[in-house]
């Protein structure tokens, strides 16, 4: 088995049939989710996996392969896909949005555009300047937020059909639990590809499983038409459409970023290494718009560094990039193959939901973790009105509904991530402080990493 330091294990030492399956635990830790985001807008799920794995492997490129980050669909966009290419009409009647659905995705793509904006503006102005707008007393409790509001979708699905659908999701949460804490060997990593594969045994025997659609579903198949791809707009342009979508969807691109920026902190807090500093923020920013592009071309959705493989990072305590890339390289596999889409596709939401509760918390346990580590200073009111905001709006918003203005005869919505984020961020901006305060940058990941060495230097 592998050796492991500190809690952490060294994934050298694992060997190949071993990381493929951590790899394999990456992939399904990230369906449920990835899978969603074009089963709610009508996008296709194998471009999906096909360009969450491309994307993913493109990111690593960009950040010299150092940041165990996956890619998946984002749900901050899902607001703009609902304007532009709606499913349902007001009454609730289903609409065929194939025809608007590559105009949401021109939108998207051009608000990847925001990404390699911030990105130059770090590499002109240097990233200390821009991440001072982003110490951990704002990203902290964003990463909080993201969890928190996550977990409502989680228990949706747990109860999606009643009492055996809660069975099937505890089930998947103890599997999760048991094999975590008393596991040994190479169960202890994998907890959440056995709570998956547990749950779903569970769930097909007592009946939730529908097996028509993966009976049906070819073995071999491209992922992707043409008129789903951004072509399809060229050839039947419509520019009111188009200018409409760019100004609506474009936005959303403000509180993806900041997202991004709590992901990469959570992810740093996690591993203990600190991403923002190398391979540095505007790489990360560049690959995760560029993914976003490249996806948005081809009629993907808009990728985002994903907080369930973050979750994965946390529990399994193995970091190496090469597993997440594996991952990736699985998911183009699949997404070649209808059947295999389709037998994801048929994984009951019980489980999804089960598995979610623990990733979603252990999002959230990272962005308290965040603070913590940090050591950010509570007793100063400033920094207990900046977090209290960003809570409250966040997730409050969420639930209430989005706040939503108009520009012209545009309407344009905010989530209640994108609320709380900017909020803080002007919040923790204009309120005083001591110019102390923002050498929470250094500390912000970099003392968690200066603390592991010191450690493990005392313990050698």
């Amino acid at each position: 088995m592998a050796d492991m330091k500190d809690g952490i294990y060294d994934a050298k030492q694992l060997g190949v049939p071993k990381m493929i399956v951590l790899g394999i635990q990456h992939m399904f830790a990230m369906f449920g989710a990835t899978i969603l985001v074009p089963l709610l807008t009508g996008l296709s799920v194998s471009s999906t996996l096909l360009f969450a794995g491309l994307g993913t492997l493109l990111f690593h490129l960009i950040t010299k392969g150092k940041v165990p980050a996956f890619l998946g669909s984002s749900f901050a966009f899902l607001g703009g896909y609902a304007a532009i290419a709606p499913l349902a009409d007001a009454e609730g009647n289903a609409l065929d949005n194939s025809a608007l659905l590559p105009y949401a995705c021109l939108g998207v793509a051009c608000a990847g555009i925001l990404y390699f904006i911030l990105a130059l503006l770090i590499k002109v102005f240097g990233q200390k300047r821009v991440m001072r707008f982003f110490p951990p007393i704002v990203t902290g409790p964003i990463i909080i937020a993201i969890g928190l509001n996550l977990s409502a979708s989680a228990l949706n699905n747990c109860r999606s059909a009643g009492g055996l659908g809660w069975l099937v999701a505890v089930v998947a949460i103890l599997i999760i639990v048991i094999c975590n804490i008393f596991g040994k060997g190479m169960v202890k990593i994998v907890p959440i590809l056995l709570g998956v594969i547990g749950s779903y045994i569970l769930a097909a025997c007592v009946g939730l499983v529908d097996f028509t659609a993966v009976k049906e579903a070819a073995w071999i198949g491209l992922p992707f038409t043409k008129d789903q791809t951004i072509l399809y707009v060229f050839e039947h342009g419509d520019s009111s459409l188009i200018i409409n979508s760019i100004i609506t969807i474009v936005p959303i691109a403000l509180a993806t970023i900041v997202e991004h920026i709590g992901d990469i902190s959570a992810i740093s807090s996690t591993t203990g290494k600190n991403y923002i500093e190398e391979p540095g923020l505007h790489r990360t920013l560049i690959g995760d718009g560029l993914a976003t592009m490249v996806a948005s071309l081809f009629g993907a959705p808009a990728n985002t560094t994903y907080g369930e493989n973050t979750g994965v990072l946390s529990l399994s305590k193995v970091y190496d990039p090469k597993v997440v890339r594996i991952a990736a390289y699985f998911a183009v596999a699949v997404s070649f193959s209808p059947k295999f889409a389709a037998i994801i596709g048929s994984m009951p939401a019980p489980v999804v939901g089960g598995i979610s509760l623990v990733l979603y918390g252990m999002i959230s346990a990272v962005g308290v973790r965040n603070v913590v580590e940090n050591k950010v200073d509570f007793s100063k009111s400033r920094n207990v009105l900046v977090a209290a905001l960003i809570l409250v709006l966040s997730i409050g918003v969420n639930y209430s509904g989005a706040i939503s203005f108009n520009v012209g005869s545009v309407t344009i919505s905010l989530t209640g991530i994108a609320v709380g984020a900017i909020v803080g961020i002007i919040m923790n901006a204009i309120l005083p402080a001591d110019d102390k305060d923002y050498e929470g940058l250094k500390k912000d990941v970099t003392t968690v990493e200066e603390e592991v060495e010191k450690k493990s230097a005392a313990k050698a």
